[in-house]
């Protein structure tokens, strides 16, 4: 029996918008992120589906709670659905990360898939991490549909595994805030049924994962 799972990121926050490093680190959604949050609520409740897990972090939370809202589910929170730890980068924008850390990402080379920034992860410990959670959850969901409420470096990992894509290696992975994504485990395969799906939202530009 296959399982379904729907994974979507949550809305922009103001951090998103200041364009600084999350991780574990935590932004309350914008208002406009809260209008995309309702709005994927609205699309999920339109579909049927058995469970609706979270990250822990407030701003996974904040959106899956307003979906909780339209659907009626309870909300399963899991840290295994974290966004990547930066530690002392968290808070930090783009241009600072690249200039005090520039080998957490670069989008011109190859980046150190072990690297990790004091007191963070490494991408490779996030990707790990993220797979193996998937992994569980499907296999534990057979003959079941799951919403999942994460966040853009989760998405770009589940991506990566899917898709075979190393680690280490630079793929634009288009992951706009509170877009809908499918995915269909059966038979120890996945296959994406939908990516990027923002067909419920204002046009955006999408967070592209570095």
């Amino acid at each position: 029996m296959s399982a379904r799972l729907v994974v979507v990121r949550h809305g922009e926050t103001h951090w998103n918008v200041a364009a600084r490093i999350q991780g574990h680190g935590d932004s309350p959604l914008t208002p406009a992120g809260e209008a995309q949050a309702a709005a994927i609520g609205g699309r999920l409740a339109g579909e049927r589906f058995d469970r609706l897990v979270s990250s822990d972090l407030g701003r996974a939370l904040q959106t899956a709670r307003a979906i909780a809202a339209r659907t009626g589910h309870a909300v399963v929170t899991d840290a295994r659905f974290r966004e990547r730890n930066y530690g002392v980068a968290e808070g930090l924008t783009y241009g600072e990360i690249g200039e005090r850390y520039p080998e957490i990402f670069s989008r011109v080379r190859d980046t150190d898939p072990d690297y990790a920034v004091p007191g963070g992860e490494s991408r490779r410990q996030l990707f790990e991490r993220v797979r193996d959670a998937f992994e569980a959850l499907a296999r534990g969901a057979e003959g079941e549909r799951v919403a999942v409420v994460c966040h853009g470096g989760v998405l770009a990992a589940l991506y990566r595994h899917v898709h075979g894509i190393p680690v280490g290696a630079v793929q634009a992975i288009p992951i706009p805030n509170a877009s809908y994504n499918a995915l269909v485990f059966e038979g120890g395969r996945w296959t994406v049924e939908a990516w990027a799906d923002t067909a419920h939202l204002p046009a955006t530009a999408p967070f592209v994962e570095p």
